[in-house]
């Protein structure tokens, strides 16, 4: 096994010294300086001490205000997901869901509230029918209970 691994390091590490065309080069700076146009302030993490749904969610009033605005455009129906609590302590409004195969900005609606929350949409393994993980701030903003499995419909953009 060992005679097998430094072979193929060897032969990746030369890959990198190709002269790859890759197209056209973006000025490293523009990329890193340039917010995305759906980019918005995080929320801070949580403390460290923190054991409520409201000590958890740490989203300002003006972020909650933001993401449960009705969108001007629906946008692209994803498809339907079970979504449950994700991670409490991963401040901001997300939904991990297998309808995405990258990081997207986008939606969700919870029929049974009539409630909309803007999310990033983080990819996650499974198949398009498996269930979702949302956050603490979108749950609420949405007005599902925290301890239920509601179904949220999935749009991208918006």
């Amino acid at each position: 096994m060992k005679a097998f691994l430094v072979p193929t390091a060897l032969l990746l590490s030369a890959c990198s010294q190709l002269p790859f065309d890759t197209g056209p080069q973006q000025d490293s700076a523009a990329v890193t300086t340039a917010p995305r146009p759906e980019a918005r302030p995080e929320a801070p993490a949580p403390a460290a001490g923190a054991r409520t749904a409201d000590q958890f969610d740490t989203a300002s009033a003006e972020d909650r205000s933001a993401a449960s605005a009705a969108p001007s455009v629906q946008g692209e129906m994803l498809g339907s997901t079970v979504a449950s609590l994700g991670d409490p302590s991963q401040p901001g409004f997300w939904l991990e869901t297998p309808l995405v195969s990258a990081p997207a900005t986008g939606r969700v609606l919870h029929p049974g509230t009539n409630k909309w929350a803007r999310v990033d949409l983080r990819p996650i393994d499974g198949p398009a029918s498996g269930g979702s993980r949302i956050s603490l701030s979108a749950m609420r903003v949405l007005g599902a209970d925290l301890t239920d499995l509601p179904t949220v419909e999935v749009y991208a953009g918006g």
